[in-house]
């Protein structure tokens, strides 16, 4: 319990006040440790979700600005969330972490060179032009890698060994009616998303082709644009309510529209677990809490609305062992499990787990870049546990996890709805193709 923090002082914070409640339901069992990754790498309590818990309670008992350690172990955090997934108790680690960072940014005041990372961050990964433009710099100073270390390193390292795809036509606001001769049977909005337009365009292409297929009308609304959690991640709330807005005002003009909307869909797990949350995240706005719940509860994940309305047979064989990567945001922020193995194996693959699933590979937004040498370890564990079942391709259903992972794996790494469009009438996905080119 918060109890040096007067009770008038806490009232007035409904953070605060929510915090104590979430704290005061932690009973400090330590069985979060078994799957903290922070933990598994560092064998430190101050990096496993109980210690985190004890620190942000003594940083709001204290007041004022937090100390550089408090900081430094809350910083190194992935925000998987599998300590909030098997927590018996059912504390809301999420809030509570969200929460303490955006008190840390507004105390705290960082080293000038970790404020001008997370600023150009901040400004970058929303703005796919300027990301597109930030890719072109770090191309022209691969050959210089080895003068840096650290962020800066990981930086260049993140930087894709291959050109970047052209921008594609589907990520314009527009509409895409069913294919001819389909019945239309839903109407959705996609979030088109920003960094995936720039790093795999194939990715809503497909996602689109897909939902054309099965008779569902898609929308790329004017006005959307990235989901706000780069911002939210480091804590920067203020940066990413414009975003938030942005994203509700656009998708309840076509939900209000002559043509409604059923679903808002989501093909990136990590902003789908930042949209379902918009509800909390402007609840003590009057404003905006009624259209934010709105949103939140018309989200859904691809896997998700597909399990809804039926996969069709598959068109074609594929026989192919597909070894499925869950990101956290998708099975710990989202309790997303089985809707895309089942999917998967509805298509025709036959769908291997990958060893100690649970555990976070290191990507985590940018935590690769700003925590690279805890993200290397976790990435090399993954790596090991993705290439021990022997699998022909790789899936995930977050682009951060493709990017961390596709380079090591020695198998195509794709996203599960390129594998479920392939199936179902779709393209071959460009990395299996150039997979087979390779072979032959």
């Amino acid at each position: 319990m918060l109890s040096h923090i007067p009770q008038a002082a806490q009232d007035a914070d409904a953070n605060i006040k929510l915090a104590k409640e979430i704290i005061g339901n932690c009973v400090h069992c330590g069985v979060c440790l078994s799957r903290c990754p922070t933990y598994a790498v560092r064998h430190e309590e101050n990096d496993s979700p109980r210690g985190r818990i004890f620190l942000i309670k003594g940083m709001y008992e204290k007041g004022g600005a937090p100390d550089a350690r408090t900081v430094e172990h809350l910083d190194r955090c992935l925000t998987c969330l599998a300590c909030e997934a098997i927590c018996p108790s059912g504390v809301e680690y999420s809030k509570l972490i969200a929460h303490g960072r955006e008190y840390v940014e507004q105390h705290y005041r960082r080293p000038l060179f970790q404020r001008v990372v997370r600023e150009s961050l901040i400004k970058l990964l929303p703005n796919a032009g300027l990301f597109r433009k930030a890719i072109a710099l770090g191309r022209l100073a691969r050959p210089a890698r080895g003068l840096f270390s650290g962020t800066l390193r990981a930086m260049i390292d993140m930087v894709p060994a291959n050109s970047l795809p052209a921008p594609s036509s589907v990520d314009r606001p527009q509409t895409f009616a069913v294919k001819p001769g389909t019945a239309r049977r839903k109407r959705v909005a996609l979030l088109n998303g920003c960094v995936q337009t720039v790093l795999d365009t194939a990715i809503n292409e497909a996602t689109i082709r897909l939902l054309q297929r099965h008779g569902v009308e898609v929308v790329v609304a004017q006005g959307s644009g990235c989901c706000g959690a780069p911002a939210e991640h480091m804590g920067a709330e203020d940066k990413a309510l414009p975003l938030v807005k942005a994203n509700i005002d656009a998708w309840l003009r076509e939900a209000d529209g002559p043509e409604g909307l059923d679903a808002v869909i989501i093909n990136t797990s990590g902003c789908g677990t930042s949209v379902k949350a918009y509800g909390h995240t402007m609840r003590l706005d009057p404003q905006w809490a009624d259209k934010a719940a709105r949103v939140s509860a018309m989200a859904r994940d691809i896997s998700e609305f597909m399990t809804e309305i039926g996969l069709m047979p598959a068109a074609r064989p594929t026989g192919m062992r597909v070894v499925y990567h869950s990101a956290c945001s998708m099975q710990h922020g989202q309790r997303i499990i089985n809707q895309p193995k089942d999917l998967l194996r509805a298509a025709g693959f036959t769908v291997l787990d990958v060893p100690e699933g649970y555990l976070c590979c290191g990507s985590a937004g940018t935590y690769n870049l700003l925590q690279p040498d805890i993200a290397q370890q976790l990435k090399e564990r993954k790596v090991r546990n993705i290439r021990s079942v022997s699998a022909q391709v790789a899936a995930s259903g977050n682009i951060g996890c493709m990017t961390q992972l596709a380079g090591e794996v020695g198998i195509p790494f794709v996203h599960t709805v390129e594998l479920l469009d392939w199936a179902t009438g779709g393209p071959e996905p460009a990395a299996l193709a150039k997979a087979q080119m390779v072979a032959d």
